[in-house]
This record gives structure tokens, sequence and C-alpha cells, in this order.
């Protein structure tokens, strides 16, 4: 395919990006710009490339040889390693420019707008500039959205840092891009955000997708991410959470902060909650979720299968039954015993839990420690267990993921993979690096 010299920056995004074996070093996932004075074009500094660890890394326009439809294309394997961090004189097109709202002054536009795309082009001294800015009227006819017109650069008012820092900017192209992608990446993006975008995207974020995307921050995120929000809002959006995350969120929280959440939350979805913040955090009873894949022992093999088939369930949750007497919701009546996922598979639907129970597995008490759930998860094999009190009543499970949470250092989820293979040496390209603006 045959390289281009003018793109749309919206195409970019989740481009591969490839060094000059055609080995993939990452994807695309924003533009730099810098905005210069006398109303120059703004220059592009480079790319944010992600690699395959997550981590975010600037990659200058001087190392780009080919943009093509589906790739970029490096002149070397060996670019800084370091972590992308903006700078305040520094725009990114993705984050910040598109969906933005300007000022244009062309024959075929004139008045407030908004940014749908922006073009660069490559100038004959090898540097990229923008070029074109593609809009649509700030507000059409009965509602409607009016058409796109590109204009030129130097026809638009409104691009720089400054203005850029105003509130009111849409999300529009940010949820596109985030549609399809998994909480944790979701959750990994929204930290490279500004924090004004950061924000304005939590705000565009329905409870459901926002509470999945807040269980996957780190806590200083969380708490900031939460406090920003109306309280009545961050009430719902501990409500969508699963109880021991939201547990775990408020705990983070001013005992203050916390019962005022607590208070605004449906009583249903807080009780479970309320149960959580009795045990330490580094127990089973505050590690727990209060709500795993119950049973009755009247309940067919049948009815076990279809429940763990619930894709609101982690396939932890989903890999054993807990069958006990009624009541069925935790705490519950007493604890008979389990089923696991693998058994089930083996008998016939039409036979009972009960029949099928492994009775002798031990349990969790609430009270045990975080080296005992280790040594517990260790000895039986299990990606889930049971925690029950002195009076044989379930009370949840703990997962494996609950427990890595405990077990791995704070702030593992900002931790990047150092290990293995690396696409360049760090070090030795940090002195080579280019100023960026």
């Amino acid at each position: 395919m045959a390289a281009v010299s003018k793109v749309f920056v919206a195409r970019l995004a989740g481009l591969a990006v490839l060094g000059p074996d055609g080995e993939t070093i990452g994807r695309v996932r924003d533009v730099v710009l810098t905005v210069r004075l006398a109303r120059e074009q703004p220059r592009v500094l480079g790319l944010v490339v992600e690699l395959a660890t997550r981590r975010r890394i600037f990659v200058p326009m001087l190392r780009v040889t080919a943009i093509e439809p589906t790739s970029v294309t490096l002149n070397t394997g060996n670019v800084s390693l370091r972590r992308f961090a903006q700078r305040p004189t520094e725009i990114l097109v993705l984050a910040q420019v598109l969906d933005s709202s300007v000022q244009v002054r062309a024959p075929e536009l004139s008045g407030p707008a908004v940014v749908t795309d922006v073009a660069i082009e490559s100038t004959r001294t090898r540097d990229w500039v923008v070029s074109k800015v593609a809009v649509r009227p700030h507000r059409a006819r009965l509602g409607r959205r009016g058409a796109v017109t590109v204009v030129g650069f130097e026809e638009v008012d409104g691009l720089t840092p400054s203005t850029l820092a105003q509130p009111g900017q849409s999300t529009d192209h940010l949820m596109i891009q985030f549609e399809n992608m998994r909480a944790a990446d979701v959750a990994h993006a929204l930290r490279e955000l500004p924090p004004k975008r950061r924000m304005e995207v939590a705000e565009a974020f329905d409870d459901e997708r926002l509470a999945d995307v807040v269980q996957e921050l780190p806590e200083e995120n969380q708490t900031e991410l939460l406090m920003h929000l109306k309280l009545e809002r961050a009430a719902d959006v501990l409500e969508a959470m699963d109880p021991d995350d939201a547990a775990d969120l408020l705990g983070e929280l001013p005992e203050s902060e916390a019962e005022a959440l607590l208070g605004l939350m449906d009583p249903e979805e807080s009780e479970p909650v309320r149960r959580l913040l009795q045990h330490s955090p580094d127990t089973a009873g505050g590690m727990m979720t209060p709500q795993p894949l119950v049973l009755a022992p009247s309940a067919t093999v049948a009815e076990a299968l279809a429940r763990a088939r619930n894709p609101d369930l982690t396939p932890a949750l989903a890999s054993i039954v807990f069958v006990v007497r009624p009541p069925t919701a935790t705490p519950t009546g007493r604890y008979l015993g389990c089923v696991h996922l693998q058994r089930l598979l083996r008998e016939s639907p039409a036979n009972l839990v009960s029949g099928v129970l492994d009775a002798g597995l031990p349990v969790l008490s609430p009270n045990s420690t975080l080296s005992e759930v280790t040594r517990y998860f260790a000895t039986y094999n299990l990606v889930c267990g049971p925690v029950v009190d002195d009076e044989s009543h379930l009370l949840g499970a703990v997962a494996v993921d609950d427990l890595l949470d405990h077990l791995l250092p704070d702030g593992w989820r900002l931790a990047d993979s150092e290990s293995g293979s690396t696409v360049m040496d760090d070090e030795r390209m940090d002195r080579k690096r280019p100023r960026r603006g």
C-alpha cells in the first residue's frame, strides 16, 4: 500500500505501529501537537503509542517513515520506553481537540462549531503540521447535526491549550473508542487522559459502565473520581459496583462521607456493603463477595449450570456452586457443601445438586488472615472458596482475583512489565530523544 503524506487523525487511532523489519511495536493512541505563535500551523511532535504492556510512550514524528491505511512504520526499532507525560504546551488531538468547541471564520461556515477531525500533512522539511480542521455547526436546526465542513487551520479560533482546558467538551469520539474495550483497558486509558477530560468521560458513562471501570482503577483514582461526582450519582455508581469493591472504596473515604453515600444507596444494596465494612480488609470477611453462586439442595444440576452461565459472574465465581438450607441470600441457612463446575458437567441434568456435594472441603472463617487464605487456595487448588461463620451460615466467597488484589503490592495497576524482550534500549535512546516543542 502506498504511504500517505496527509491524513485525518481519527483514522490513525488504533493503527499498528511497526518497526523497520515489520515487527509490531504497539498501536497509535493519540497525536501530540504544539501550538505556535502568530497563528502558525500547529506542529505535530509525535505519536502516543501503547505497547503490549499497556505502557504509553512518545514516538517523535522524525521516527515515522510511512503512514499507510493499516499501519504506521518507523525507521528504527529503538525508541524511548519512558512513559509519556503531557507537557503544558502540548495538545492531544483525540483526547482534547476532537469534540471541542471552536469559532470558525470561513465563507462556507461562520460562527461556533465543533471539531470532528483534524488533518495533518507532511511538509518539504519532513515536519508534520495541522493543515485542515473538520467541523460541524455547534447547533443545527431542529436538533439535527449539521454537515461536516473542512476548513483551513487559519480559519479556526480556539485550538489552544488554555481554551481546550475549559469545561464543556463533548466526549463522542472517545466514547466510540471505548465502546468495545474491556473495563480494565478503559480504566488504563482513562488514567492517561488529562484530569479535566477524565472527568468528562466519567460523566458520560452510564452507571453500570462507570462502575465496571472504577473497579479497575487504582484507589487514588477511584476516590478522586467518586468525589468529583454529585453525591446522588456517586451513590448510584456504588450500587452498581460489586459489594466488595464498593466496600473497599468506601473504606478509603472519611467515615462521614462514606456514611452519607451509604445513606443514599438503596437499603438492599447498602446492607451487604455495610456487612463487609465490619471486617478488616485483609481478612476473608473483608475480601469476600456476598453474592456467590448459591442454591438450595433441591436444585437440579441443570439449574446450577444455567446459573453458572450468567455473564455477570466472573469465571472464578462461576467455578463453584455453594449449597445451603434456605434462605439462599447471604447470610444463608446452614451451609451443606459445594459442587464444582467440572462435577456438574459430568452429571445428568436431572440429578439434584444435593446428591453430588463435596461436603469435605474445608471452609474459610471471616477472620481468616491473608496468609491463611493464600495457603487455603494453594492447598486445595481453588479459584473460589466459601466463607462460613461459627454457626455454619455462608457469608460469602473469596475469589482469586480478590486475593490477588491484596497480595500484589500497592499501585500494582500502575506498574508496567519491564521483563522479557523489549523493543528498544531506553537508557541509550533517552540521550538521543529530541526535545518536544
